[in-house]
């Protein structure tokens, strides 16, 4: 059980309020990894994987070593050029993983309509 600490200026409580909305919005390891396999669909090199997928080079980098690690994506050499593809069991995972999400929105939508 977290106990709540309390600030006496309030630019430390609306830090505070700031911390508990960015911890909120963070995306799951499943979510950046199913967006990553998206983007190599069709190759993609690491700058447009970190743009498109909004992370840095060093989170980037931790990614597509696990998904090369696991047979997910390929590394493709063209001369100094490195493009990433997703493999076929890469594509397979991320539409489950599509499917997944899809079947969780439908039922939070429908435990919240039972809910009111």
């Amino acid at each position: 059980m977290h106990k709540k600490l309390k600030f006496e200026t309030w630019s430390d409580n609306s830090f505070l309020r700031r911390a508990d909305n960015m911890r909120v919005n963070r995306r799951t390891d499943d979510l950046i990894a199913s967006q990553i396999l998206g983007i190599c669909e069709n190759g993609a090199g690491k700058t447009k994987i970190i743009y498109q997928a909004n992370l840095n080079s060093t989170t980037t980098k931790y990614y597509l070593k696990n998904l090369m690690k696991n047979g997910l994506i390929t590394e493709i050499s063209f001369g100094s050029r490195i493009i990433y593809k997703t493999t076929f069991k890469g594509s397979e995972l991320k539409d489950k993983h599509m499917r997944l999400q899809r079947e969780l929105a439908d039922l939070h939508k429908i435990l919240c309509d039972v809910a009111e």
